[in-house]
């Protein structure tokens, strides 16, 4: 008796810990998570505190300029930027990343929709060229910036999905891609967002590639977006001039070439050393943009070359911090996430600061987590939440692949 006690009893055991194990939680089997990676927080704390006081220094003149206030245009990145985008931040790294894939065909649509918003009328606003806002009356934010981050989850879950297949084959998995990047980036050359559309170029090419897509694909694709570009620019008189200018920035100092001329005027004040901070000339009115894409000109002039070039090794400290975690992530899908989100961020913040040092033409990028702009800061936080979630389940050895899908994301 007290034998089949004992055996219904483990029955009994073994039937529940099947269904606790097979029972979905938003948390997942949170009680197996090791900590975040530490590295990664503290590069991150480390970036946004730079920007923050960065943004103090250089808003200060044009915030008190437009509205009377020093501090304003801190205090709306600091309240709508940084407050909820760590809480959004806190939340999203604890919730198992792998319920982002389970809603990936929704963040497609997500994707689609956002992009579509700015043509609405009444909602779309236009800035610098670009129709790339939207005002909701209370709050006015750029929907681009959302749908890096959807657009990314729906590209990594099609392409964890396509293991079953082979990446490299043409018609089964590049055609599709095509179509699907071809899609978003039909929509963000209609806002005539071509810094936004260079960000999610160099994301979706770069994703396709680690997964194992083709590089004979990619390089046809990679020509044709080329040359598309090229005639874009040249279907405007502006585009053409903003290219001349790039090149020979002395053609017109006092229009096109105005920015770029102070940015490399301002970077070039600041020495070695830097006339100290809070110490900028360029920002009183010099400088366009000086809270925003041009941030980085008023960081070389204050701060030198010394610390300038820091901050610069911080970014690429941190970007490879987030390589790291993909890496010892425990499946592609949370590999192909970090590939993404790192070259999102690491693009993005080299063509930014290539274009104030004149290496690139100025696309109107943010510098990730140090220029002022809100909905970039809280969709950056997301980002780096999804990362800390795949950082507390990451696995001490890169031998977690399976043989099939070893063999069709061969590059991870």
């Amino acid at each position: 008796m007290k034998q089949e006690s004992l055996s219904r009893s483990m029955i009994r055991n073994r039937g529940a810990n099947f269904r606790d194990s097979h029972k979905f939680s938003l948390f997942g089997d949170s009680a197996s998570w090791h900590p975040v990676n530490q590295k990664l927080v503290i590069a991150l704390a480390v970036l946004v505190v730079i920007g923050i006081l960065m943004l103090t220094s250089a808003s200060n003149f044009v915030a008190w300029k437009d509205f009377e206030d020093l501090f304003f245009y801190v205090k709306r990145q600091l309240l709508y930027g940084v407050f909820v985008g760590v809480i959004g931040l806190i939340v999203v790294s604890r919730i198992d990343y792998h319920l982002w894939r389970k809603f990936a065909f929704a963040f497609m649509v997500i994707t689609l929709v956002l992009l579509i918003l700015v043509f609405l009328p009444g909602l779309g606003l236009t800035f610098g060229g670009s129709q790339s806002w939207v005002n909701l009356g209370i709050i006015s934010f750029q929907p681009a910036e959302l749908a890096k981050l959807t657009f990314l989850i729906y590209l990594a879950t099609w392409l964890t999905n396509q293991q079953r297949k082979d990446v490299s084959d043409f018609s089964t998995s590049f055609v599709p891609f095509a179509t699907i990047f071809g899609a978003v980036a039909l929509l963000i050359v209609l806002q005539k967002d071509y810094g936004t559309l260079t960000v999610f170029a160099a994301m979706a090419l770069v994703v396709f590639y680690v997964a194992g897509g083709s590089l004979k694909h990619l390089l046809v694709l990679a020509v044709a977006c080329s040359i598309l570009f090229l005639l874009l620019i040249q279907a405007s008189e502006a585009r053409v001039a903003r290219f001349t200018v790039f090149l020979h920035p002395e053609a017109d100092p006092q229009g096109i070439g105005y920015q770029v001329n102070q940015a490399k005027l301002a970077i070039g004040s600041g020495g070695i050393l830097g006339l100290g901070f809070g110490q900028s000339r360029q920002k009183f009115e010099y400088i366009p943009e000086v809270a925003g894409d041009s941030i980085f000109a008023v960081i070389g002039e204050e701060l030198g070359f010394i610390l300038t070039s820091a901050i610069v090794i911080l970014y690429a400290w941190f970007i490879l911090q987030i390589l790291s975690v993909g890496r010892f992530a425990r499946d592609d899908f949370g590999k192909l996430l970090c590939v993404g989100i790192a070259i999102w961020i690491g693009f993005q913040g080299f063509v930014n600061i290539a274009g104030m040092l004149s290496l690139l033409p100025l696309t109107g990028l943010p510098l990730p987590f140090i220029s002022y702009g809100n909905t970039s800061m809280v969709t950056l936080m997301l980002a780096v939440g999804i990362i800390l979630n795949i950082s507390r389940q990451t696995v001490g050895t890169a031998k977690s692949l399976t043989p099939k899908s070893s063999q069709h994301h061969r590059r991870l």
